[in-house]
């Protein structure tokens, strides 16, 4: 009895995996493209080790509209305790700036919601991080966008670096 349990238990984790695997794979093949500028982080870990440390504009003009609502209201936390989304232009290139903070009002044609979340005071798209291969850096050294598929409902899925003329940086097939 106790082995058709432990089999139905493992069919079950396998379908939900599977389905989790299905809709990150929808979400990068149907999302919107959307390119965030980075901001400057500190360069001792802008490279460290087989990653790049993010850290997006946008966030830094989250956390100022949020600390003008903290003035408005009583505390920033008790507002937005671990995130909520925002609004963004986006221009032709589908370059996102901060328009505001998103509070159920509808959306132009040019405008998108995204997803942010409050970690350890600071905001976060997506992630904090660029993982690439070992030996990789010098290609993301000039890194000036990242790269998002966006959903319906605002998550952000990092795509890739991007140069200031929104070319894909990482090396080249073969390399």
């Amino acid at each position: 009895m106790s082995s058709k349990i432990a089999a139905g238990v493992l069919v079950l984790v396998l379908a939900l995996l599977n389905w989790t695997i299905y809709k990150k794979e929808k979400h990068l093949a149907e999302g919107r493209v959307v390119y965030l500028n980075l901001a400057p982080v500190d360069p001792r870990s802008l490279m460290q080790g087989d990653y790049m440390a993010l850290n997006f504009r946008m966030g830094q003009e989250v956390r100022s509209a949020l600390r003008k609502k903290e003035g408005e209201q009583s505390t920033q936390m008790a507002i937005f305790p671990s995130g909520g989304y925002v609004i963004a232009n986006l221009d032709q290139r589908d370059i996102a700036t901060f328009k505001g903070i998103y509070a159920d009002q509808k959306l132009t044609k040019n405008e998108i919601k995204l997803r942010y979340r409050m970690r350890h005071g600071s905001v976060k798209f997506a992630t904090n991080a660029f993982f690439f291969q070992e030996g990789h850096g010098e290609y993301y050294e000039r890194a000036r966008y990242g790269q998002f598929r966006v959903d319906d409902s605002g998550e952000l899925l990092l795509v890739a670096m991007y140069d200031e003329e929104l070319k894909k940086l990482g090396p080249k097939d073969g390399e």
